[in-house]
């Protein structure tokens, strides 16, 4: 269970970085000054436009954040529940989670067609192998 404790770790920092870009992103476009004032005069009426990029960043982030709970729920319960002999296939999908999320916040942000649902059908199929493994 190490292995998987530690897939999950690295999920939740992934999740922590993956604001990064379109933070960085946002604080180019509206300026360093309205930045750290909050927002940019006539907020939200009128807002600085960002760039396609930062906006598909910010959907992969987000998207991050509706599927940690899933993941930590699983790993959890099979800290506690799962039989010993789950623990290897427990650990490989809890890295298959990661590394899968990893290439989706890449495809997503550089708006590669075609990849993204797959990539992420991956990670989700990971939650729920893992969940099988927890409870089969």
């Amino acid at each position: 269970m190490q292995t998987a404790y530690y897939y999950l770790a690295l999920s939740g920092v992934l999740t922590l970085l993956l604001w990064t870009p379109y933070i960085l992103a946002r604080a180019f476009v509206w300026g360093i000054p309205s930045f750290l004032h909050n927002y940019p005069d006539k907020f939200p009426q009128e807002q600085p436009t960002q760039p396609l990029w930062a906006a598909r960043a910010q959907r992969a982030h987000l998207n991050m954040v509706e599927t940690m709970p899933a993941l930590i729920a699983v790993i959890v319960a099979a800290g506690f529940i799962a039989p010993q002999t789950a623990h290897a296939d427990i650990a490989m999908w809890s890295q298959i989670f990661f590394f899968s999320r990893i290439l989706h916040a890449v495809v997503y942000i550089a708006g590669v067609p075609f990849l993204r649902t797959p990539v992420y059908l991956v990670s989700w199929a990971s939650v729920l192998m893992i969940g099988a493994a927890t409870l089969l």
